[in-house]
């Protein structure tokens, strides 16, 4: 599987952001734009919370973009000690 990056999480497992994810990413929330933005928001969160559907495995990671002024939520989802992102898209606020 082909991958835009891998990056640690704050905790030291690997987060994978696979290429079928961004496809994903682009077709129904274009307003991503850069994968760059999705990468800075997983090396630097402001807050992190767990999925209120699956808290066990699912977490989201939120950074503001002042030129935005919107929070960038990305979703990472966890499996066997490792990560993967789900998707990405701007909200107004932290959920």
């Amino acid at each position: 599987m082909e991958h835009i990056f891998v990056v640690s999480d704050y905790s030291g497992r690997k987060i994978r952001f696979p290429a079928e994810r961004w496809k994903h990413i682009i077709a129904e929330h274009p307003d991503v734009s850069e994968p760059e933005e999705i990468k800075e928001t997983l090396l630097n969160p402001l807050k992190i919370t767990p999925s209120k559907y699956s808290p066990e495995n699912v977490c989201y990671y939120y950074r503001y973009l002042k030129p935005r002024k919107r929070y960038l939520l990305v979703a990472v989802k966890y499996l066997n000690g490792e990560g993967f992102v789900i998707t990405a898209y701007y909200r107004r606020t932290i959920a």
